[in-house]
């Protein structure tokens, strides 16, 4: 875990209701990525992550990315220390 960090993410935009947390499961998975992506009331999605610089580097791009439903207008990110308490990709509500 010590060269692991934790992102904090915020992504707006037309981000609800287009599949995109679901875009952000797959993703995370696939780079093998601890994380919750969660919508938020005001219509962002907040993703939180944990893993290797590189695979954030990654994450973070497909955040700019999106869906093909989705439009991303901006995405907010944080770095902080790694925790070591995030799950395998988790989708809440």
């Amino acid at each position: 875990m010590a060269d692991e960090l934790r992102i904090h993410a915020t992504v707006s935009g037309r981000v609800q209701n287009v599949g995109f947390r679901a875009f952000v499961l797959f993703r995370a998975t696939e780079l093998g990525v601890r994380c919750t992506v969660a919508n938020r009331p005001d219509g962002t999605v907040e993703c939180v992550f944990e893993g290797t610089r590189t695979q954030m580097e990654l994450l973070i791009q497909s955040l700019h990315e999106g869906p093909p439903s989705a439009r991303v207008d901006s995405v907010n990110v944080v770095e902080q220390p790694a925790r070591g308490d995030l799950p395998s990709p988790r989708m809440t509500a």
